[in-house]
């Protein structure tokens, strides 16, 4: 017997009766990000390989070991998007759009890809909510993308599932001082750090903070901090960050020893990171900052830049584990020995008028009325021989376990069902 075909490991089906959780989650996220002024973007999945290169870095995990990349037909290096943020700020320099007035506020929605160890929450085909304002480095804009993250929590029912951890990374003036001193240290404890570590060391050594290897965490404890390298702007910019917060009630965590895994966070970096060991040790589900050279980088004019990104799949682990499959209003019955084509045509005039409604199998009436039940509709509309000769059919309230005789005219059996529901 041959084999089934199945998923490609690092990949999952979303299956019928999980797709209300995440529409649900969709939903709310549109309707939070249109109030706030954020405006939708969608880029492609896959784009050239220098872009992830040049944006995220060189250095970074992602790009060195993480990415899927390939040779289209053309011969063009490209790459599966690990992230967005990139794809955004491409969409940004090539349509202009740092012509339009300014801050440009963006919103994206989208599979992401990334050769990662598979676990709870973390795919290799994944799904990231994420926002941009390009234009602006004012930080009231830092302190608007995190109210916006709060209130969607919020929004979703989830205020005490989370705390904020903040810091600031640095600029390009202060940070080569923090990263010389952190070198210093790291190369002083090589010998309990692990294999990667030692590799970033002398790469990507902010990286090292970031590390999960119990072993690199207590070295960790001793490391030198970066708020003790601030320059004044940077000070002064988290300590405005932090009074806008405070305006609005959002209560928060310093983290002197939080940053990002990529190359182009400056200043504000913050992460939600879930509760009481919910999601294990990977307990972060949202993390963004500010990125001030990024577009730049990219070949744009110098623009500065802040955003987040959260994970769907791990958003959803913190959501109620209720699943189910939507019921329709109404199942069509037809008699044995009836045609089928009367209760087809009820049925598509009863879709017209608003209502959910399907049809049963063919089969023995109590099969019939089984399978309504089983897919929990309200009510059973019984079609037969005497029923259409009079051009009525039987009503069956599956909840009330009542029945009656009514038109079968489309409009007056609506009328009867609202009737019933009470509306």
């Amino acid at each position: 017997m041959t084999q089934p075909i199945q998923t490609i490991k690092g990949t999952k089906d979303i299956l019928p009766e999980d797709v209300p959780r995440w529409r649900s989650v969709e939903r709310a996220a549109e309707s939070l990000l249109e109030r706030y002024g954020y405006r939708e973007l969608r880029t492609p999945i896959y784009e050239a390989t220098d872009l992830f290169a040049r944006g995220i870095g060189e250095s970074t995990d992602i790009v060195g070991k993480e990415m899927f990349s390939f040779d289209d037909r053309g011969g063009r290096h490209v790459t599966l998007r690990p992230e967005n943020t990139a794809g955004v700020v491409r969409a940004y320099i090539q349509h202009k759009l740092y012509t339009r007035p300014l801050p440009q506020k963006f919103w994206y929605l989208g599979p992401m890809f990334r050769a990662e160890n598979v676990q709870a929450g973390r795919q290799r085909q994944f799904h990231q909510l994420g926002v941009e304002c390009l234009g602006s480095d004012d930080p009231r804009w830092d302190a608007e993308v995190m109210v916006l993250a709060v209130e969607f929590f919020r929004a979703l029912g989830l205020d005490a599932t989370y705390r904020i951890e903040l810091n600031s990374v640095g600029c390009a003036i202060c940070r080569p001082a923090y990263r010389t001193l952190l070198q210093d240290y790291l190369r002083t404890v090589q010998s309990s750090l692990c294999r990667d570590c030692c590799e970033r060391t002398e790469r990507n050594p902010l990286r090292v903070l970031d590390c999960k290897v119990s072993v690199c965490r207590e070295t960790l404890l001793s490391a030198p901090l970066i708020n003790a390298c601030w320059c004044d702007a940077c000070r002064k910019a988290l300590e405005q960050v932090c009074a806008y917060l405070n305006a609005v009630g959002v209560t928060y965590q310093m983290n002197p020893g939080l940053v990002r895994g990529l190359d182009y966070y400056t200043r504000t970096v913050f992460e939600l990171v879930a509760s009481g060991g919910r999601l294990g040790a990977q307990s972060t589900v949202c993390a963004g900052g500010r990125y001030d050279g990024l577009v730049a980088e990219l070949g744009g004019p110098a623009t500065p830049a802040v955003g987040w990104a959260l994970g769907l799949e791990r958003l959803l682990m913190l959501l109620e584990h209720e699943t189910h499959l939507p019921s329709p209003q109404a199942v069509v019955v037809s008699m044995p020995g009836i045609s089928f084509e009367p209760a087809f045509s009820l049925t598509m005039q009863l879709r017209g008028l608003g209502l959910s409604v399907e049809m049963a199998p063919a089969g023995k009436l109590e099969r019939q009325l089984k399978h309504a039940e089983r897919l929990g509709a309200r009510f059973a509309v019984l079609l037969g021989e005497d029923e259409l000769a009079a051009e009525q059919v039987v009503l069956k309230d599956l909840a009330a376990r009542t029945q009656q005789r009514c038109s079968i005219q489309a409009n007056d059996l609506l009328a009867v069902m609202q009737t019933a529901r009470g509306e």
